[in-house]
């Protein structure tokens, strides 16, 4: 078994695309315990990195520390599952897919990282948890202005309103009257 820590340049495309990621060449730290097992070398670790994206409720850029956790077996390309040396090829193609092997002693953990990160960051990323987002009718961020409204005018009334407006204050008062002379006529 053996310990080691190394800090490494993130590779390209290492995160969600157009949400969040880990800028290509950016540290990433690894502390990796290496295992051998019959079958191969037994790999677990951690990786931490920093992340950049943007709220997607209110599109400010943010920052986030990635913190994952990984373990992945690179088996020895001559062996089974059992160490043994194989005497045939393997009839289980789809399995051999799944594995990762040695190769002449190396193995690459680009792909388990690249898993690892992905899987660690959020989905969703927010700058903070209440981060009320944007107004829907121009765009304003929430938070900055917190008794931001709008008067929302129903469609269905729209006509009228517009109808209210082009009557003058005049009108308005000889409305009125005709409108309590209709009330006496339904009285009677």
């Amino acid at each position: 078994m053996q310990r080691l820590s190394r800090t490494i340049d993130a590779p390209k495309d290492l995160g969600i695309q157009g949400v969040i990621a880990v800028p290509e060449g950016a540290p990433v730290e690894l502390e990796l315990r290496l295992e051998s097992v019959m079958e191969g070398v037994l790999v677990t670790g951690t990786a931490r990195a920093s992340a950049k994206g943007e709220c997607v409720r209110c599109l400010e850029p943010l920052d986030h520390e990635v913190d994952a956790d990984f373990q992945e077996m690179f088996s020895y390309p001559d062996a089974d599952d059992r160490g043994r040396v194989k005497a045939e090829p393997a009839d289980d193609a789809e399995e051999d897919e799944d594995r990762l092997y040695l190769e002449d002693g190396l193995f690459d953990l680009e792909p388990v990282l690249r898993d690892a990160v992905v899987l660690a960051l959020p989905m969703q990323p927010v700058c903070q948890e209440d981060c009320e987002g944007l107004c829907s009718e121009c765009g304003v961020r929430l938070s900055d202005e917190p008794g931001h409204h709008h008067d929302a005018v129903d469609i269905r009334w729209a006509a009228l309103q517009g109808l209210a407006g082009t009557i003058q204050d005049g009108e308005k008062d000889e409305m009125s009257g005709a409108e309590a002379g209709v009330d006496e006529k339904q009285e009677k």
